[in-house]
């Protein structure tokens, strides 16, 4: 699952490094109390993005649950701040992970660099990119097995994925993942749709084209630091 979780009307939910370091502690804390394991992951300034596998249905809401609260109560006790902090209930979509796990993570690492705020995804801190191409440890991330069957060695899976990263993503794949999450559709083929629609007696795809979509997650313009 890809979730998405913003700041509330797009304004700033992280303020120092104390407040990065205190929501990847706690995102970790509380995916292991909830059954998730964390695949990837990027903080931007007034948004996060993670991809994750759950146990069961109900351990991503438990998950965000636990960690917005307790986060929340951080940012309003630190500064001195009272009232909500993100905007609504998170975002999120399903992903077939055979055909678009790998694209989804690079979705999320490249975040940084479509913003503009940084040259190349190594070049953030707060992101899964540098244990995921480069081999840092990074305690809260957890391999798919889509991830891992890249190669048994880890240097060898490493520069694979990095090799992913020479060419940027097409501006349709981009398109479909942003979609997909913010309408919280499902994010593969027409197969994977039609199962998943059957399964949840659902509409699982966007509807026709009609008109200009009013979804408060789909900007006409987006803020400086914020892309997608």
């Amino acid at each position: 699952m890809h979730v998405i979780q913003r700041g509330n009307n797009r304004q700033a939910c992280f303020f120092s490094d104390d407040d990065y370091r205190c929501y990847l502690e706690w995102l970790g804390q509380a995916s292991r109390d909830a059954g998730c394991n964390i695949h990837a992951y990027v903080l931007m300034t007034n948004h996060v993005h993670l991809l994750l596998s759950a146990q069961d249905a109900g351990g991503v809401g438990g998950m965000m649950k636990a960690l917005g609260q307790r986060y929340v109560q951080h940012v309003n006790r630190v500064y001195a701040r009272s009232g909500t902090l993100w905007e609504g209930r998170y975002r999120s979509c399903l992903v077939q992970h055979d055909l678009y796990l790998l694209s989804c993570m690079r979705y999320i690492e490249l975040n940084p660099v479509r913003a503009g705020m940084v040259d190349h995804p190594g070049a953030y801190r707060w992101s899964s990119y540098r244990c995921n191409a480069q081999g840092e440890a990074d305690e809260l991330i957890q391999p798919h097995a889509v991830f891992t069957a890249l190669d048994a060695d880890p240097r060898a899976r490493a520069e694979r994925y990095r090799a992913l990263f020479q060419n940027a993503l097409e501006p349709g794949e981009v398109e479909q993942i942003r979609t997909a999450t913010n309408g919280n559709y499902a994010l593969g083929n027409d197969r994977f749709a039609a199962q998943l629609a059957s399964a949840l007696s659902r509409r699982v795809t966007p509807g026709r084209a009609g008109r200009p979509s009013k979804h408060p997650d789909v900007p006409a313009s987006r803020d400086l630091f914020e892309s997608d």
